[in-house]
């Protein structure tokens, strides 16, 4: 069972008014000193960034949104106090993309901070350059921990080089097939291309034996090319049905790092996460320390500051190994704030302003869990033709509700129109209780109580703490 002391704590100052924070910006560091942010942007679409410009009216800061042309009646737009077209004449992916616009669009209008969401640009070094070139504060690692973090490869080495275990793969991109085989050659099948240069299951592909190798090494290079700009890959032993369990950490520009505890994001289809626990369930104790240090000592090498996450692998003899740093924010953040009272977008905003997290009462022994949550996702998929993303509008668009309910969505509306240009993300659905089995029955209850037509939709069913996977078929496009 959990050994967690419950009770409220962490949140802290983030609850106090910003006027408070002004007040007190003698007492920071003069190493780096405290910078209000006035306008933010959020470069991304979507749930995202709909999350952070609700982060940002709570503080009294203005926010602004960038869209593409496909995305010009996208509920993201109507929600921030300014809105700005991107990437004109550009495919849709590739407006977000186009890094000169989005800094154009910033210097124009007088941006102070850019937050990057997740996805796009979120891990891009470049991007985070190319906002500190303008002038403009990145609302995350710095460009050098976000280029090493985000090259896996140097992110591996670098957690050799601070004593945490990880799993046997090349040191350095491959650069063809070839190397891809003799890395088979050597360490026997399952392996695993990887994207170097991002996450989110992109650019991923098993590979169980020796005929199936060039066409996932091509097609693993494609992706990763795709949605990254860069198809680096790399390789890795695969481990046979492990657990994935990720530590929540935040560090500041003092070289404070905390972990907020970890998620179980075990519950994966195609590599992509459909199912968040936090706490994670039944983890031996003393593992769950080995996490929580390996994690923040990490972090602590590198100089780590904002929020990110370290996932690791856990085999079924209980040994964990380092995957990777996501020097973002994560699409389950949610859970954690949940079970720790603490607002990682505040936390991230007041960072970047030049905040110490003892003033921001964040304090590694202040941060208690309170209960258990859950995360589950529901998608715009068809689950018949192996769950393909379905697009049209949503005619009939009834949520679940209610106590222990938490609900983050961007289209999620009677109306709205599903685009077949991005993710198939509609609405993600957070369920608290005082433990796992009262946030699994939570869970069950809100999913039961969608009502969905127009578009086809994929659930994850959450019972009496047993994770089972539902499909929920409501409608067809007409």
């Amino acid at each position: 069972m959990l050994r967690y002391v419950s009770g409220r704590g962490g949140l802290g100052l983030l609850a106090v008014r910003r006027v408070c924070f002004q007040s007190r910006h003698a007492h920071a560091s003069p190493q780096s000193e405290y910078r209000p942010i006035k306008k933010v942007m959020v470069a991304n679409r979507g749930e995202i960034a709909i999350r952070v410009f609700r982060a940002c009216t709570e503080l009294g800061i203005r926010t602004v949104a960038v869209y593409s042309e496909q995305d010009t009646g996208q509920m993201h737009r109507q929600k921030a106090d300014e809105a700005y077209l991107i990437g004109k004449g550009l495919p849709p992916v590739a407006a977000y993309l186009h890094i000169p616009d989005i800094i154009k669009v910033a210097k124009e209008n007088d941006v102070d901070a850019i937050h990057p969401g997740y996805g796009f640009l979120s891990e891009r070094s470049d991007f985070a350059q190319a906002c500190a070139d303008a002038g403009v504060r990145f609302v995350g690692p710095s460009p050098e921990t976000v280029c090493k973090m985000g090259d896996k490869v140097e992110a591996r080495a670098l957690a050799i080089a601070a004593g945490v275990p990880v799993v046997p793969g090349t040191n350095s991109p491959i650069s063809s097939l070839q190397e891809a085989q003799v890395f088979a050659q050597t360490y026997g099948f399952p392996i695993i291309f990887k994207a170097a240069y991002g996450g989110g299951g992109r650019g991923m592909r098993v590979v169980r034996e020796y005929e199936e190798l060039e066409e996932n090494y091509q097609r693993a290079y494609s992706e990763a090319l795709t949605a990254f700009g860069n198809g680096a890959l790399f390789v890795e032993k695969f481990i046979e049905k492990p657990r994935h369990i990720e530590v929540q950490i935040l560090g500041d520009k003092f070289g404070n790092v905390i972990h907020l505890y970890e998620r179980d994001c075990s519950i994966q289809r195609r590599h992509q996460k459909v199912v968040e626990i936090a706490p994670a369930f039944q983890l031996d104790p003393h593992l769950r320390d080995r996490l929580h240090a390996d994690a923040v000592n990490l972090a602590k090498q590198v100089g780590y500051e904002n929020a990110g996450t370290v996932e690791f692998l856990v085999d079924k003899h209980g040994k964990h190994y380092f995957i990777e740093v996501n020097s973002r924010l994560q699409v389950e953040h949610t859970v954690t704030e949940e079970i720790t009272d603490v607002d990682l977008v505040h936390a991230q905003l007041h960072v970047c302003e030049g905040r110490s997290l003892p003033e921001l009462n964040l304090k590694q022994d202040k941060i208690r869990v309170n209960g258990c949550a859950i995360q589950c996702r529901v998608t715009t998929e068809d689950p018949a033709p192996g769950f393909q993303p379905d697009t049209g509008r949503i005619e009939v668009f009834r949520s679940g509700e209610g106590m222990g309910i938490r609900l983050d969505s961007a289209s999620a509306f009677q109306g709205a129109v599903i685009s077949p240009h991005y993710d198939s993300l509609l609405v993600k659905v957070i369920a608290s209780g005082k433990d796992l089995q009262t946030a699994s029955s939570k869970m069950s209850r809100a999913l039961a109580e969608f009502r969905i037509r127009g578009v086809k939709i994929y659930q994850i069913h959450v019972l009496a703490g047993v994770t089972q996977r539902s499909n929920f078929l409501f409608a067809t496009v007409d």
